[in-house]
């Protein structure tokens, strides 16, 4: 259960498997295989939300990119149909299944990595920028309440490369974007795996 996953609401997170983007900073690093061995049935998560009514605000859907996961927007149906208010994290890594479940949550917090230019720095994954960018339109068409975070991370986000994003943004008109302070604890510096990096 959070407090910080979604702002203002008490809510349980479900932390869906797999990522197509591997950023340095990742705070759930065993999350970005598509698949493993740590999962939880669904029917247990059912079962634990089931307790937890008249409890909580609401569910938040976060991963890993839970964009990902085919199953998504039946699960969401079926929390909803619970009485929650259904929250979203996504970094936007799949526009068209973005845009289909925009119509089904209250709330998506979006993570913009960098200027959409600069996204192969941070994700790896070449044109990822052109593929948030068209999240974000999705998102803003859609009227959904929603909040932008960026994790800035010197090695990959300079302040330089944070100006840069910061006017990229702008262009879209005065949106919600928060700065988040990079931490190493649960990412791959703490555990030493990024070679000369803390």
């Amino acid at each position: 259960m959070s407090f910080c996953d979604w702002p203002g609401q008490l809510a349980a997170t479900i932390f869906c498997q797999g990522c197509p983007w591997d950023c340095s900073y990742c705070h759930n690093p065993e999350l970005l295989p598509a698949r493993s061995e740590a999962k939880i049935p669904w029917a247990d998560v059912v079962a634990f939300l089931e307790s937890r009514r008249g409890l909580l605000d609401g569910v938040v859907f976060s991963g890993g990119e839970p964009t990902l996961q085919k199953q998504l927007p039946a699960a969401i149906r079926q929390v909803r149909a619970m009485g929650y208010r259904i929250g979203l994290h996504s970094g936007g890594a799949y526009p068209a299944r973005l845009a289909a479940l925009l119509p089904l949550v209250d709330w998506v917090g979006f993570d913009i990595k960098a200027a959409f230019g600069e996204y192969q720095r941070v994700t790896g994954v070449p044109r990822s920028g052109d593929r948030a960018r068209e999240s974000l339109h999705y998102l803003l068409a859609s009227g959904v309440d929603f909040e932008l975070r960026t994790t800035v991370d010197p090695h990959v986000l300079p302040e330089d490369a944070v100006e840069r994003l910061c006017a990229d943004l702008a262009r879209w008109g005065d949106l919600p974007h928060r700065l988040q302070t990079f931490r190493t604890t649960g990412t791959r510096y703490a555990s030493g795996g990024m070679s000369g990096k803390p």
